[in-house]
């Protein structure tokens, strides 16, 4: 059997001492719910539990070993337990060993918008031509960043590591324990304002990327951006940038349907290819990436052709045609599922992409375009405002209705004219409630909100229209 890790080379890792028998593991995991056979399950503690209370529903799964940092009382004396004096330490030094044992390039991105969209194009890009191992969900944290790289196999040419905050000085030792060759920071926007005194702030925490960059790295940086030359004053090495008029040129992009057009100019060579999804934003963020392509050595033009596959990950911008059934067989509605997190920058970038979104055919007429958005969290003082110049916005033009929950919502709701306010309620269940009253055959929906609002309620209710239809039909 191949192992990811040794059980010697897990106890030198971490400084860990055996109190069983483990040959090696094949995984790691942090969650019974997803565990695999042979997983090393690592004891990590939760905001509101002690996943020690897990390390033998772990076992009973099959996991070939648990990283504790105490026996767990219902654990078999002979179990396999890699025992270590703090399991968040021993994380971190896992990650730190698997990064300095695997000769990969690393690819860093970072950004207020677009890191996890960016980050799975580059595994797209890069999948049919080298060895790529990436961060799975939004793994970009404490403990994200070194659970991507204790994952990372030996034998990986390119590594693609997506590295958040939420606080200044979060990212700096992700990044030295990353070390990368290239650091991509897609914008800095008006985020986490709760943390930061103004964006100059947030400006110099993405900047933390910079950190571990290689001497002879490549920082791939935003020419368009307010805060571009802040950030390059403080990126060591080659700078190339991105953007209308940049080393790597966004030159046109046309939406078609479900999918984007695009023609860029890439290292002085000018490429046209399709995204498998509508939205400049992704346009710009692919046009950055394929700068990072070209930064570790592969083939731009295999890299941009593979995009016309790609579709965001859920909650990202991920479209679905919802069937309905009874009198409206036949017809359906389009679900542009935007659910796992919002700003400022990225909430006006979803709403121009619905409002360039085709509507379907309904009996005597077309259908709407319809926003369900929920709060946006984090942003500090100037949260009010934020919220209520959404309704200003040249895109709420091409929407037809707003329907929106929160507290923080009402301020928009407040604001958009009478025309377009729909319903305001106070939370996203509240709201999912009455999801049918909202829609009808041949509309385009987009959901959008911070996590903390919990769309993905509302997302649920109108996929459960189209489960609905097919129960009926039956």
């Amino acid at each position: 059997m191949s192992f990811l890790w040794t059980a010697g080379a897990l106890a030198a890792a971490t400084g860990g001492r055996w109190l069983g028998d483990c040959a090696g593991v094949t995984g790691i995991s942090i969650d019974t719910r997803s565990i695999s056979a042979g997983d090393l399950f690592i004891a990590l503690a939760g905001e509101n539990h002690d996943a020690h209370d897990f390390v033998a529903d772990a076992l009973g799964k099959g996991a070939a070993a648990a990283i504790v940092g105490r026996t767990p009382r219902d654990v078999a004396p002979e179990a396999p337990l890699l025992l270590v004096d703090d399991i968040q330490t021993a994380l971190e030094a896992l990650g730190n060993a698997g990064r300095t044992r695997s000769a990969a390039k690393v690819i860093a991105v970072t950004g207020s918008v677009g890191k996890t969209s960016t980050k799975e194009m580059l595994r797209t890009m890069l999948a049919g031509q080298t060895r790529v191992h990436a961060a799975v969900k939004s793994f970009n944290n404490h403990w994200g960043v070194p659970i991507t790289l204790a994952r990372m196999p030996v034998e990986t040419e390119v590594a693609v590591i997506e590295i958040g905050m939420n606080h200044p000085g979060e990212i700096e030792p992700l990044s030295e324990m990353a070390a990368p060759d290239v650091a991509l920071i897609t914008t800095v926007e008006a985020v986490h304002l709760a943390a930061f005194d103004g964006i100059e702030q947030i400006a110099d925490a993405k900047a933390e990327i910079f950190a571990g960059l290689a001497p002879d790295g490549v920082a791939i940086l935003n020419r368009d951006n307010g805060q571009f030359d802040r950030l390059a004053a403080q990126a060591p090495g080659k700078i190339v940038t991105f953007g209308k008029t940049a080393d790597l040129s966004l030159i046109k992009t046309d939406i078609r349907g479900e999918s984007t057009l695009v023609e860029a100019e890439i290292g002085g060579n000018r490429i046209a290819f399709e995204i498998g999804v509508a939205g400049t934003h992704f346009a710009m963020n692919a046009v950055a990436a394929l700068g990072a392509v070209e930064a570790v050595g592969a083939d731009v033009a295999s890299a941009a052709q593979a995009l016309a596959g790609w579709t965001p990950p859920d909650g990202r911008g991920r479209r679905e045609r919802i069937a309905l059934g009874g009198e409206n067989t036949g017809a359906e509605i389009m679900l542009i599922d935007d659910s796992y997190n919002a700003n400022p920058a990225s909430m006006r970038a979803a709403l121009a992409v619905l409002a360039a979104t085709e509507v379907g055919e309904r009996g005597g007429g077309r259908g709407r375009r319809i926003a369900f958005l929920g709060d946006m969290l984090e942003l500090g003082p100037g949260e009010r405002y934020f919220h209520a110049a959404l309704a200003q916005l040249p895109e709420i033009a091409g929407i037809d209705l707003v329907h929106s929950c929160g507290p923080l919502m009402a301020h928009m709701h407040q604001a958009l004219p009478q025309q377009k306010r729909g319903t305001w309620a106070d939370n996203s269940a509240e709201l999912a409630a009455g999801i049918m009253r909202h829609l009808d055959a041949g509309d385009v929906c987009m959901v959008k909100g911070s996590l903390g609002s919990k769309m993905a309620v509302v997302v649920k209710a109108i996929r459960a229209l189209g489960q609905a239809a097919s129960a009926q039909e039956t």
